[in-house]
């Protein structure tokens, strides 16, 4: 199909046409697991637990253009590697943290953790990296392209959720959609398959098996690493049962009990990471890989107990997914010194000419807020009442509702000492073209004009003290959508949805 006119995208429901839609999306969602834990103020009325609810979702998939949907998918083994290579270069790294520390205890408390595994030696070189790379399209005098608006190296969410997604609405378009009054406009959608579950599980599958037999004659397993209360759980349990069906035992333990229920024998120089189910402490498990899915916020080190918990991970034997220098790799310090205009960072770790001038080419503006040049011209911008207009500000931070957007940038930055601006980026606001949908959220529908962000899933399995990868595989994707009102797109953080792509 070439286009999906906006004058007649989504296209106009009755109240009955509306309702049938809703009630298959919704028996649809829980039959099949594209469901969350309801928010609290409906979970308070539910002592045990027992409650379910679809995950919000858009009622149609939402047009994105094909070659920006293409070039992005082409791009992430790039991605992947970009940031595989970051993460083997400690020096690199080290000048940045240095450089954000003073204003971010948490990124300071992160290298510290790397610091004394250092010292005592890492036990394992393997590094395994679940990423997503996020874009949305940006809409300019030279057309459609895409740009990206982060690089997530921890707990990239929702693979689970968007290939239910995807196949939701495969499904409404087979059943549903053809029974509506105005059929032909989406009649012919192009829905592209998504395999972002199978593809995540494959990742977390070559890290098992590259991790081997224990030495020990004690059986493997895989670890995921969960907050407490989490209401995004069926997401991540579409993964475990993705991966328990090639074979490997899955456990999930909050990160609140890593050293409840871990241990490491002090006598052994391997330091393998052993777990202890809590429903049978008898039984004993070599951890091959630790899967973080808490970990990458200050929420989750509310006690010095919580850095030591992480600490235990990084200096055991398990593959850590990700380490910590990966986790840093992930900075927003990171992908400000490799997107600043002029900046020729980017080729010291994408060697391919072909490969570089690819990534290159996602890049916005971004910029430091630091004492250099650079950030001193980024700090007028930012200050100035209407060029500030044009720029988000960021912190080192992953997950949503952490940034400042247009006005919010002078008044936030008055607010923190100005030693402590250097911690964040500035970077130039991504225009993307005007598209409408109507979101489902806790029963409720929200219609009118979205936004909507595109995040690729890669697979990455490389050794730290090597140059080449084990694995490294594009895995699928996700969209999310919000209302254009929304400057925030965090699902779980409850500004955005889930949704799927129909190709335009």
């Amino acid at each position: 199909m070439a286009a999906l006119p906006s004058s007649m995208f989504p296209p106009a429901l009755d109240t009955l046409e509306q309702d049938n839609l809703v009630q298959a999306i919704k028996d649809w969602s829980i039959a099949n697991g594209l469901a969350v834990r309801p928010p609290p103020a409906i979970a308070g009325n539910d002592p045990e637990g027992i409650l379910a609810i679809n995950a919000p979702v858009t009622l149609f998939p939402s047009p994105f253009p094909k070659a920006c949907f293409v070039q992005a998918k082409a791009i992430q083994q790039a991605y992947n590697e970009l940031y595989a290579n970051i993460s083997r270069d400690e020096g690199f790294l080290n000048a940045l943290v240095q450089e954000v520390a003073g204003g971010d205890d948490f990124i300071a408390n992160l290298w510290d953790v790397h610091l004394r595994v250092k010292k005592e030696g890492y036990v394992q070189n393997l590094s395994l990296g679940l990423f997503r790379s996020d874009y949305m399209v940006h809409h300019d005098s030279d057309g459609l392209q895409i740009k990206q608006v982060e690089f997530n190296t921890i707990a990239s969410s929702f693979g689970g959720l968007s290939s239910q997604t995807s196949s939701l609405h495969r499904h409404l378009a087979a059943t549903e959609y053809p029974l509506l009054q105005h059929p032909a406009v989406i009649s012919s959608l192009d829905l592209p398959d998504n395999n972002s579950t199978t593809g995540l599980a494959a990742g977390l599958k070559a890290a098992f098996d590259a991790y081997g037999p224990s030495p020990n004659s004690h059986p493997t397993c895989v670890v995921f690493l969960v907050q407490d209360g989490e209401r995004n759980i069926f997401d991540q349990r579409h993964l475990e049962y993705a991966l328990a069906d090639t074979g490997a035992p899955v456990f999930r333990l909050p990160f609140s009990q890593i050293l409840t229920r871990t241990s490491i024998p002090p006598a052994d120089p391997l330091r393998p990471l052993l777990y202890h189910p809590p429903h049978n402490p008898s039984l004993t498990f070599e951890v091959a890989v630790a899967y973080l899915r808490a970990g990458y916020g200050p929420g989750d080190y509310a006690s010095p107990s919580a850095w030591e918990a992480r600490y235990q991970v990084e200096r055991s034997r398990a593959i850590a997914c990700p380490t910590v220098l990966t986790q840093l790799a992930g900075m927003k310090k990171v992908q400000q010194v490799l997107a600043t205009p002029g900046s020729d960072t980017l080729s010291r770790f994408v060697p391919d000419p072909n490969s570089l001038i690819a990534v290159r080419r996602t890049f916005t503006n971004i910029f430091p807020l630091d004492s250099t040049p650079a950030g001193l011209e980024a700090r007028k911008l930012a200050t100035d009442p209407e060029a500030c207009q044009r720029y988000v500000m960021k912190p080192q931070r992953e997950g949503g509702g952490n940034n400042f957007y247009r006005g919010a940038i002078p008044e936030q930055l008055r607010a923190i000492p100005e030693s402590h601006w250097g911690a964040h980026i500035l970077m130039e606001l991504i225009t993307p073209p005007p598209v409408a949908n109507v979101i489902l959220r806790n029963g409720k529908l929200e219609q009118g004009g979205v936004i909507c962000e595109l995040g690729v899933y890669g697979t990455c399995l490389w050794d730290q003290t090597g140059t080449g990868f084990l694995h490294n595989e594009e895995s699928g994707y996700l969209l999310r959508t919000k209302g254009d009102q929304s400057e925030e797109g965090g699902v779980a953080a409850g500004y955005g949805c889930m949704d799927s792509v129909a190709l335009v």
